[in-house]
């Protein structure tokens, strides 16, 4: 293509160059010159300027060391207490890829050390986190990648090629602009669930999260007339919860074959709740909506993005992630569409208040015109109490009951609500076991694979003074063959378990165990959907159907004390969300309003529009929008 025969033309006649290719919205390009591979920053940083497109220069197979001499003089480079794990090869992309517990030491201070392997070995070096507590789930995400190198070499050119397209000027004869864009409500609009929105413009349509709403399954409306699987150019994944995200493997499943768009812990959260939903639906007796393969698919074509990386994802559409403050990994979704044409800020589901885990949703967009935000708890009764308050309140709960030789069933989405409990509870002084089972574990330990996603405040502890909560020795992972020995225990102890809402997973064994008794505490700590076992105990249900042996239903009663911890949400509450619109550097003319309930939609998008003067919508899904 031009760009590529432009940027070779560009570089020095010296530099040797074997192979010029796009890999995604990159341009890679592999050298037989071991001098510009050394100097290649000075020669490659003003055509970058210039092209705006980002340029890896990698090593000719030919140039590098062997792989045995290699790993020898990386033992003999990188600090000892760096906690080496792994070091193995991706002679296809020219790669040396490095496992360490301590990434930074790799790095060295100014990147003397990368310098120094890379230009000793003529390796490029791929630097990964070790996780603090074994996950199979990363080793096994980066295991699929690193065994699919070959096809996603050809995958990654192939998208890059389809990126850099030269489209046609939308001009009428009369010059008046012709171009378009409009959103289409294909799952997540006046309700809670199955997150999906549709946005199509002359030259692509890029589909963000594709989720099941939780208290049905149900999946988006996929059927919609306007959705075609064959047409679709990319998907963006705001985040790694089921209501977002358990439908993307079904596109893969269907035929979809082109790159899915997210962080890397999105990525890795995703496969690990998405294999557990399959597991789910079939302990349930449920028809799964794809096999696992269809997850494997999903990640040999995903594409990880950093927080701030900007990356064209179709000819006329560029997208950055930057921090929703709910979620591990979890991202608010900003597109640039035309040569600004449009901007389009999807919030997903964001955090713009205190929490342990996250620093607070990112608001320094230079462009938003279209907002489209969530309002899980967007009603005008939706007040969230003070930080301290609800901190104080879990921890008072706990102890309380502990001190009456009781009992605390938490429970818990596997992935962040969690973490925020652990992180509370590690970092005080509470001496209690606390069980954890289910992925509560798993979830963890991706946590502690990406500790650069966490807050300020616990990069601060792990980094430098080496305390990391969720080490502590009072969290003990509980096999399920270790549970009815737990259960039988008349020592008071918490146990944090799958599933939040009560609609399945080992929660529902410690429920049956503890309802009886009196001393013993359910505590709510999330969102329980309508329709769910958990918000029927909420609203103060005390005889509720349970699923029996052989597939029978029985009646349990509640004798347990039942409380709701409200505040440790990931949401925002109203005056948060509020917050987060009058915080936007750029403020938006028009604010879509979904991710809630149909009173609360409505109810946060009139008094968005008295507050802010803009146009506002609460659209009901399957309906469309033009929004340019």
């Amino acid at each position: 293509m031009n760009i590529l025969k432009e940027l070779q033309e560009r570089l020095p006649r010296d530099a040797m160059i074997s192979e010029v290719k796009f890999e995604g919205s990159e341009i890679v390009i592999y050298t037989k010159n071991k001098q510009f591979f050394e100097d290649c920053e000075r020669s490659v940083r003003g055509i970058v300027r210039e092209i705006k497109k980002r340029v890896e220069i990698r090593p000719d197979i030919s140039i590098t060391m062997d792989q045995e001499k290699t790993v020898e003089e990386i033992n003999k480079i990188v600090p000892k207490d760096a906690g080496l794990k792994e070091i193995y090869f991706e002679p296809e992309l020219g790669k040396v890829i490095i496992e360490a517990q301590k990434p930074g030491l790799i790095i060295g201070k100014g990147g003397e050390t990368y310098k120094k392997i890379r230009n000793t070995t003529y390796w490029l070096p791929k630097i990964e986190r070790a996780p603090a507590i074994n996950s199979d789930v990363v080793r096994a995400v980066r295991k699929l990648l690193h065994s699919e190198i070959p096809y996603r070499k050809k995958f990654l050119n192939k998208i890059g090629q389809k990126i850099n397209e030269k489209i046609e000027d939308e001009k009428s004869a009369n010059g008046k602009d012709n171009r378009w864009i409009r959103m289409s409500a294909l799952g997540g609009f006046r309700q809670v669930g199955r997150s999906c929105i549709l946005v199509q413009t002359q030259h692509s349509n890029i589909l963000l999260d594709c989720g099941a709403d939780p208290g049905s399954d149900d999946p988006p409306y996929l059927d919609a007339p306007e959705f075609d699987i064959e047409k679709l150019d990319a998907v963006v994944l705001s985040h790694a919860h089921i209501d977002h995200c358990a439908y993307v493997p079904y596109l893969y499943n269907q035929g979809y074959a082109g790159p899915l768009y997210c962080s890397a812990p999105t990525r890795d959260l995703m496969v690990l709740l998405c294999l557990d939903y399959i597991d789910v639906c079939q302990k349930n007796g449920k028809s799964t909506p794809y096999p696992k393969k269809a997850v494997e698919k999903a990640v040999t074509h995903s594409i990880a993005l950093d927080c701030g990386e900007v990356s064209d994802i179709a000819p006329d559409t560029r997208l950055t992630l930057q921090g929703s403050g709910h979620l591990l990994g979890s991202s608010l979704i900003h597109l640039h569409i035309g040569n600004g044409l449009h901007n389009i800020l999807y919030t997903g589901d964001l955090k713009f208040g205190p929490n342990r885990l996250f620093n607070p949703a990112y608001t320094d967009f230079q462009r938003v015109e279209t907002l489209i935000t969530e309002s899980t708890y967007g009603g005008a009764g939706d007040r969230l109490p003070p930080r301290k308050e609800v901190e104080d309140k879990l921890i008072n709960s706990i102890d309380e009951t502990m001190k009456n030789g009781g009992k605390v069933l938490i429970p818990s989405f596997a992935v962040g609500r969690a973490q925020e409990v652990m992180a509370i509870l590690g970092s005080t002084d509470f001496k209690y076991p606390v069980y954890m089972e289910g992925m509560v574990w798993d979830a963890t330990a991706i946590h502690t694979a990406y500790p650069e996603y966490l807050s300020s405040y616990l990069q601060r502890d792990i980094f430098h003074k080496g305390n990391n909560p969720f080490m502590s020795e009072i969290f003990h992972r509980v096999e399920s063959k270790e549970r009815n020995a737990i259960l039988e225990s008349s020592k008071p102890y918490v146990v944090i378990a799958t599933s939040g809402m009560l609609i399945g997973g080992p929660a529902i064994e410690y429920l049956k165990s503890f309802a009886p008794d009196e001393k013993n505490l359910l505590l709510f700590s999330g969102y329980q959907a309508e329709g769910t076992l958990g918000r029927r105990i909420q609203k103060g249900w005390r005889e509720v159907p349970v699923a029996a042996e052989r597939g029978r239903t029985k009646t349990l009663e509640i004798k347990m004390g039942v409380d709701t911890i409200h505040g440790l949400s990931g949401h925002s509450g109203r005056s948060q969300l509020m917050s987060y619109i009058g915080k936007l550097r750029d403020r938006p003319e028009r604010v879509i309003v979904n991710h809630g309930d149909p009173k609360k939609c409505i109810e946060f998008a009139r008094d968005v529009h008295k507050t802010f003067r803009c146009e506002t919508l609460t659209p009901k899904n399957l309906e469309v929008v033009r929004l340019k």
